[in-house]
């Protein structure tokens, strides 16, 4: 939860200082460019969601081998698609994807720089990604919190002067935060590959193998991972023709501005908090159902829901009461900007209460190797139910922000309840992995 925090302060800061230095058209930018660069960084990391999976339940049986050659085969699987395909598809596909989203003009000169750079060098964020899923579902959620925090802090450093620029370093704006976020993801990325090859926490590197692929070990972290990557997918997808539903509105760049900045920072305040505790939840149940205790896998998901509802009642709490203080924060005082974000933020607040819940469930679906389910599930409740309710209103009558903002948390509420039902279930008690 610390480390997710953290890591949600970055975006929070390039917002704030692009809304104020460029206009709220740099965090249109901003927060489109995520939205479309996360459809394929989900993908990628669903083979962390394997990686948890498989480690977690070696972890629990203490077989300390098995878990080694693991990372080991994530790392080179996840390097090979972020260098070999991410980095060059992204770049070309760039001006494409803007246009699919109906990015305004000035919109898209602020994103297609930004995200090709994001794009091209964000193979040290997917190592940093990894290493600290395989630490937490090792055991060990000390050492990823503190390589967080470290990579925050020089992330905000770099992201500050490149942006505003300093000295005889230029401003570049919207460039300098991708420019600024690969660099320090790159840099903590070698400093964890030397520490995974030397030694010293609760994972490394195997010596004394052969360094090659191991395609037996690659289909396991597929076999568990693809339903999570595609899930991702699928969610990411939906976010971007939402974001395509939001660019068809009368004030498309502020609606699209608000959107990245309410819902893309301010409701990470829920939500990454609320991802640290789907980790836990995963890392905890993979590691009970390894050592034999079903039970305990069973409770540590629901004390987990428990501990992200209070964070949630607290924040939602401020979204509901101070949403135009905090508009304010990302230099947001057009008055439209400023009534469509209170609106959004206002239904977020209630948002949230479903979100949390449904992550930490997803989390103990997915960390005892039930990832079929929850992409089911995020078909359902992320695409079929928001956006079916954002076309029947647009082919009925006049779509406006509100109803996507309804739309929403319609769909959240869906799946809170759908995650819950599936855990009830049981069924994740009989899954079995095949590693040699």
């Amino acid at each position: 939860m610390v480390t997710n925090a953290f890591s949600g302060l970055v975006g929070m800061v390039d917002h704030v200082l692009v809304g104020h230095l460029i206009g709220y058209q740099a965090n249109a930018a901003i927060g489109a460019s995520w939205q479309i660069l996360l459809v394929v960084i989900t993908f990628i990391s669903s083979l962390f969601t394997g990686m948890s999976v498989l480690v977690a339940r070696f972890a629990g049986a203490g077989d300390s081998d098995r878990v080694d050659r693991i990372v080991y085969q994530a790392f080179l699987t996840a390097i090979g698609l972020s260098v070999g395909i991410m980095a060059p598809v992204g770049y070309f596909a760039s001006p494409w994807l803007l246009d699919l989203i109906n990015a305004a003009p000035a919109v898209q000169a602020e994103a297609l720089p930004y995200l090709r750079i994001l794009f091209g060098f964000s193979s040290g964020m997917m190592v940093f990604f990894m290493l600290g899923v395989a630490l937490r579902s090792a055991g060990d959620a000390r050492t990823p919190m503190m390589l967080g925090i470290a990579m925050t802090v020089l992330n905000l450093l770099l992201n500050i002067v490149l942006i505003r620029g300093l000295g005889p370093i230029p401003a570049f704006g919207t460039r300098g935060s991708a420019m600024g976020t690969c660099i320090a993801g790159g840099l903590l990325a070698l400093y964890a590959l030397w520490r995974l090859w030397t030694g010293g926490w609760v994972v490394s590197f195997p010596r004394g193998r052969g360094l090659g692929p191991d395609w037996k070990i690659i289909r396991e972290l597929f076999r568990f991972g693809l339903p999570t990557g595609i899930q991702g997918i699928m969610m990411n997808v939906g976010g971007v023709l939402m974001l395509s539903f939001i660019g068809s509105l009368a004030q498309s760049a502020a609606a699209q501005a608000v959107f990245a900045v309410s819902y893309g920072e301010l409701f990470s305040l829920i939500t990454w908090t609320s991802v640290g505790l789907m980790g836990s939840a995963a890392a905890v149940a993979g590691q009970n159902i390894g050592a034999g205790h079903p039970d305990r896998a069973d409770q540590s998901v629901r004390i987990a829901a428990r501990y992200g509802l209070t964070v949630a009642v607290f924040i939602g709490l401020f979204f509901l009461f101070f949403p135009r203080q905090l508009l304010g924060v990302f230099g947001m005082h057009d008055p439209v900007v400023v009534d469509i974000g209170t609106q959004l933020l206002r239904v977020l607040s209630v948002s949230g209460l479903f979100v949390t819940v449904a992550l930490a469930f997803t989390g103990g679906l997915q960390g005892t190797g039930d990832t079929k389910s929850p992409l089911y599930i995020s078909i359902i409740s992320q695409i079929l139910v928001p956006l079916g309710i954002c076309v029947v209103i647009q082919q009925t009558g006049t779509l406006h922000p509100i109803h996507i903002w309804l739309a929403i948390l319609a769909g959240h509420a869906t799946r809170c309840v759908l995650s819950v039902l599936r855990f009830r279930q049981g069924q994740w008690r009989g899954i079995t992995v095949n590693v040699q």
